[in-house]
């Protein structure tokens, strides 16, 4: 026992070499098992949501999910190994990135277990309660740091710069979008892509029920959630035409997923958001510095997302909400939103020697 324990101190002590970056195909490798482990979860979402019949932890969706998790988490370990197989130990031997993902395997499979084990006494969640259940909070949390490894190992690699080819970001663009998918599992009770074009035109056309105000919330919530990791994106690279395309079209798959995409017309609005995003980026050039093309894009974009929104619902829901101030003003209070937002992010222009 002695002498393992002097092993395994010897393999975790740093053996003080810089920290090497993986290849972009490594990257997008590890982005397409996130898919794997993400979509695991979505089916079992969609299980929880649909089948109230559930009465064990035992069941294919979970089957599918903890698969997921054991392949991207192979994958993670074996590039761990490879620097190790290179003489490097402790931390020398991890890749740049991968740290934290690599600490929270572990801490997943802890939750796992815990997880097992409340579904094992007390039974299985089939609705609000699903989202506040503890072990289900620290799967997530967990989860979000695996999920995004190729975002932090894009963040600073060299080869990346500040104006990075879309194929170049494609792995961090997986790992955002999933993990915002995964925001939105949890926060389901206040995600307006989950409202179909019928029941957004019926609560937006009179102000003496409580629908108005839960649209009203969800809106609010929806946009932030929404626009947070696309401010994000812009502040660090000038983004390239399609990247906040591809995260809208990856965040709505959860709510797809819940609803059975019965409100397909909805979240294709929000793709299309994504899309004309892209087009102000183009015009704007927005970045960290260039503040007011920033601000300006921060506002005029969640502003075109929700006037599709609003649009595409009137279109699919038989015609506009009967409440004008509402339909009209959602859009506004969405684009003052994001200019406050902007503004939280970058209150400073920085010069381009600063975001490196």
């Amino acid at each position: 026992m002695a002498l393992t324990n002097t092993g395994v101190r010897r393999l975790l002590a740093d053996s003080g070499e810089p920290r090497g970056w993986v290849s972009p195909r490594t990257d997008l490798v590890t982005a397409l098992l996130g898919i794997w482990f993400g979509v695991g979860l979505m089916i079992d979402a969609w299980a929880h949501t649909n089948l109230t019949e559930l009465e064990t932890f035992f069941t294919p969706w979970h089957a599918v999910f903890y698969s997921g998790f054991a392949v991207v988490s192979g994958w993670i370990c074996w590039q761990v190994w490879r620097g190790v197989r290179a003489g490097r130990q402790g931390p020398a031997a991890v890749p740049n990135g991968y740290l934290a993902g690599l600490v929270a395997i572990p801490a997943f499979a802890a939750f796992g277990f815990v997880d097992m084990m409340w579904h094992t006494i007390l039974g299985i969640e089939t609705n609000l309660d699903i989202l506040f259940s503890p072990s289900h909070l620290g799967l997530i949390v967990t989860m979000l740091i695996i999920i995004t490894t190729p975002l932090r190992s894009t963040w600073n690699a060299p080869d990346v710069g500040d104006r990075p080819s879309l194929g170049r970001l494609l792995p961090a663009l997986i790992g955002l979008g999933f993990a915002t998918a995964l925001v939105w599992l949890f926060l389901s009770y206040g995600d307006a892509m989950q409202y179909g074009p019928q029941r957004i035109v019926e609560n937006f056309s009179a102000t003496d029920n409580q629908g108005a105000a839960r649209l009203a919330s969800a809106l609010v919530i929806t946009n932030v959630v929404t626009l947070t990791p696309v401010l994000f994106l812009v502040r660090r690279w000038r983004l390239p035409f399609g990247a906040v395309t591809v995260l809208y079209a990856l965040s709505v798959l959860m709510p797809g997923a819940q609803t059975e995409f019965r409100n397909l017309p909805i979240l294709l609005a929000f793709v299309a958001g994504g899309l004309v995003s892209d087009l102000l980026i183009l015009r704007l050039r927005p970045s960290a510095a260039r503040r007011g093309a920033f601000w300006a894009f921060a506002g005029l974009s969640p502003f075109a997302t929700w006037s599709l929104y609003f649009a595409v619902a009137s279109v699919a829901g038989g015609g506009l909400p009967a409440v004008p101030e509402l339909w009209t003003g959602a859009p506004v209070v969405a684009g003052l939103i994001g200019l406050a937002f902007g503004a939280l992010f970058l209150p400073n222009a920085l010069p381009d020697t600063e975001r490196a």
